[in-house]
């Protein structure tokens, strides 16, 4: 494997708050991306008393090649689940939650109506933002109508890599029906919508622009950037780290093409700082926060 580069280093971080958010996920037996998928931004993010749940188990129905999430025969749901993430959310004190799962192709509605049961338990206890980081549900428009009806405040599909390397990345995806899951979001509703990929794969500049122009297509609203970083020697390889110099060349692309929202840096992440993200975003478009 290759040597990490310094830039992509973070300390270990563990203080009295990292151990109270452990202890509340513990409890409540949640799980959340942070642990599973190895973040590296995770102990920053719990000395600031936020993380990002994962639903609906702790495996994964897919295999994709780039993430640590182990793919094996799901569990059946936990209908306390939904319950338990609302009282983390409030226990946590969050003023805006992120929650994702695993894929669950195993399901009518790959896990929609979960998803939708979770934004309920916390709307009835809290008045936490919620952002939800869903797979591609398969396309099917009765599920992401099961979004649309929950009505989050962020609605977020990572597309993940470009198109040439989407099916090595994620076999049992497709990189069309992703943008149209994010279409039909964007077009049926007033939800914000975000997605995310990530460089060193492979992927050449003009795919990472034209990846951009596709999601700037589809109504996306924010966009992540960061740099891949290899679980495993069973994952894919990383191809190349780019430097932080590079990043800041992927900032002006993403401003050439008209996002005005966007986390673009080696250490970026789907949901890290998704709060001041959406603010920025909210206050740009003049909703209410």
């Amino acid at each position: 494997m290759q040597r990490l580069p310094e830039y992509l280093k973070r300390p270990i971080i563990n203080t009295e708050k990292t151990k109270t958010v452990r202890r509340i996920l513990k409890t409540k037996c949640l799980n959340t991306v942070c642990e599973g998928a190895r973040c590296p931004n995770k102990n920053e993010c719990y000395s600031r008393n936020t993380a990002t749940f994962l639903i609906m188990g702790k495996v994964c129905t897919r295999n994709c090649r780039y993430c640590n999430i182990s793919p094996a025969k799901p569990e059946p749901l936990d209908n306390h689940e939904p319950l338990h993430v609302a009282e983390a959310v409030k226990e946590l004190g969050l003023k805006y939650a992120v929650i994702t799962s695993v894929t669950r192709d195993d399901l009518p509605d790959g896990g929609a109506g979960h998803f939708k049961m979770c934004i309920d338990e916390i709307r009835k206890i809290s008045d936490a933002k919620i952002e939800i980081l869903t797979p591609d549900f398969k396309g099917m428009k009765k599920s992401l109508d099961t979004i649309i009806d929950a009505k989050p405040d962020v609605f977020n599909h990572n597309i993940e890599t470009v198109k040439s390397i989407f099916k090595t990345a994620r076999p049992q995806g497709d990189y069309f029906t992703s943008i149209d899951v994010l279409k039909y979001i964007k077009n049926n509703s007033g939800i914000v919508t975000k997605s995310g990929l990530m460089t060193g794969l492979g992927e050449t500049f003009e795919e990472i622009e034209e990846t951009l122009c596709d999601l700037k297509a589809a109504g996306v609203d924010i966009v992540t950037i960061g740099q891949y970083i290899r679980p495993s020697k069973s994952h894919l390889q990383t191809a190349k780290y780019y430097t932080p110099e590079e990043f800041e060349e992927l900032k002006k692309l993403a401003q050439k093409i008209g996002f005005k929202d966007y986390q673009i840096g080696p250490l970026v992440r789907s949901s890290y700082k998704a709060m001041n993200l959406w603010q920025e975003c909210s206050l740009k478009n003049h909703q209410l926060i």
